[in-house]
């Protein structure tokens, strides 16, 4: 049976490709900060209903895409918000850049839109566009370096008892189950529409119920480890500011340095917090030791340089320091950004966009994940900003970590959309390896994450302070994704999509 709601909305728009784009506006609002999740289930399952009556290829195509086009230009919008700190140099770029999102991810909502062609039934179109959309969401994950962010899974972040589900299955699970759930209604009939809402609920219950007792069985006891996060929200325009940036410094050491029940084991900075390469600047190294004779290490994210086929090559580095002001160890960010730490395929620029590019930098890779280990502290593995958005990608599992320090700075972003979501990423991977995460912003959202996901202590946007926090006992919940990974919903998905393609002549 028609939905005439839905048929009487396209009918107004008269344009399925307008009502499309539309949708993948609204559907953005399911996300953090807002976590409107009403909206994704008005537009997955507008589009799905879209692609249910559609029956030419190229029209499925074009209808995925404009939807796909909207949810993350709009989504994305606050990558362009860094180029705004020189505006005058890099404002132009602004509008491209949300364009250039818009098409090319647009094309990972078009492909899964596309192949509902080659299903029957339209309950098959809803499980062949849900399974091959998670695929394509793992595929985001790694084509051309990656950009696995705003994964449909973590629209349901907005509950500690939902994303438990993630130690199964990871976010792609999680994401499964969105999909699933909010496209279903472009499919139901008025006969179908009440069990089908049930089905749903006793769905939704089950994981809830089963992250409720996940949490309530955890043990919480605290150890003796304290570790203090420094966040002096310092603005970005004044953070590489030669008349400023002294000033900087001195502001990190202030803020390291203030009283405390007890003194910190560790003191955390944020990502390129030290404007100085502090292991080869003795004046400011010095200026350390007052703060690091009290016995504490110094966990610092900084520009340092290795040597290189006979050259000093930079890298986005973790360093740290010892009680007497010596590096004990480094972490060097091995995922690195594109346009931002490294110019894909450099020399084959135009002339007219090289001057912008020769601006960037071109850092060295790390060796991926790698365990640091000091006297008297639980072991740790760095994560560097960006490198928290990769699923499966953070530990070392032949050598995992008892915790992980997550060294970021939200301060291009401002006060967007992207630090609450770059949050919530974190969250996802403490959740989905079972291990707790400190994160350290220059400004953004500083805080303790323990290993089942749940923010326990936390600065946010903007506000400048620091804060003590003392790691569980427990810093690991070993998961069943913290040992297969991505590969079992990869491997469900792959199901799906061949369940779904089967006896397609049963159209329906």
């Amino acid at each position: 049976m028609k939905n005439k709601l839905l048929s009487v909305l396209a009918d107004i728009c008269g344009y399925k490709k307008i009502c499309a784009f539309g949708m993948g506006w609204l559907s953005v609002l399911a996300f953090a900060p807002k976590f409107w999740v009403l909206f994704a289930y008005v537009g997955f399952s507008y589009l799905l209903y879209l692609l249910v009556k559609t029956k030419e290829k190229k029209e499925l195509f074009k209808i995925g895409y404009a939807f796909g086009f909207a949810h993350f230009a709009f989504g994305f919008a606050w990558v362009g918000n860094a180029l705004l700190i020189d505006a005058k140099q890099f404002g132009w770029l602004y509008p491209i850049t949300l364009i250039a999102s818009g098409a090319f991810f647009g094309l990972f909502f078009a492909i899964p839109a596309f192949m509902t062609y080659f299903a029957g039934t339209k309950w098959k179109k809803w499980i062949v566009f849900s399974s091959s959309f998670v695929l394509f969401e793992w595929i985001r994950s790694f084509i051309f370096t990656g950009f696995p962010w705003n994964l449909t899974g973590y629209t349901l972040a907005f509950s500690d008892e939902m994303i438990q589900t993630a130690s199964i299955g990871g976010t792609y699970l999680l994401s499964l189950v969105a999909v699933l759930s909010y496209s279903v209604f472009g499919v139901v009939s008025r006969k179908s529409l009440l069990p089908s809402i049930v089905i749903m609920i006793f769905c939704f219950i089950i994981m809830w119920s089963g992250g409720y007792w996940r949490i309530a069985n955890a043990d919480f006891s605290k150890s003796d480890t304290v570790v203090r996060l420094v966040q002096p929200s310092i603005p970005q325009i004044m953070k590489w500011n030669r008349a400023t940036r002294e000033q900087n410094f001195i502001e990190y050491i202030a803020l390291s340095n203030e009283e405390a029940k007890k003194v910190p084991d560790i003191i955390v900075w944020g990502e390129t917090a030290s404007p100085f390469v502090l292991d080869r600047d003795e004046i400011h190294l010095d200026m350390l030791k007052p703060l690091l004779n009290k016995g504490s290490y110094l966990v610092t994210g900084m520009v340092s340089y290795k040597e290189e086929a006979d050259r000093f090559v930079p890298h986005n580095s973790m360093v740290v320091f010892d009680n007497k002001a010596k590096p004990v160890g480094y972490y060097h960010k091995t995922h690195l950004v594109p346009f931002g730490e490294f110019i894909p395929l450099r020399k084959y620029l135009p002339d007219f966009i090289k001057p912008v590019a020769n601006a960037i930098g071109e850092f060295g890779r790390g060796n991926g994940p790698e365990v640091l280990k000091f006297d008297g502290l639980p072991s740790f593995g760095g994560i560097i900003c960006y490198e928290a958005i990769f699923p499966a990608e953070i530990v070392d599992k032949n050598n995992r970590p008892e915790f992980l320090i997550n060294i970021t700075n939200d301060g291009w972003y401002g006060n967007s959309s992207g630090p609450y979501q770059h949050w919530v990423a974190t969250k996802l991977r403490a959740a989905e390896e079972g291990i707790q995460i400190i994160r350290v912003a220059n400004n953004g959202i500083s805080g303790l994450i323990n290993a089942l996901g749940i923010e326990q202590q936390k600065l946010g946007l903007n506000q400048k302070g620091f804060l003590d926090v003392t790691l569980d006992k427990k810093t690991e919940q070993k998961t069943f994704y913290g040992r297969s990974g991505n590969s079992v919903i990869i491997i469900f998905c792959l199901i799906l999509l061949f369940y779904g393609f089967i006896n397609r002549e049963n159209k329906g």
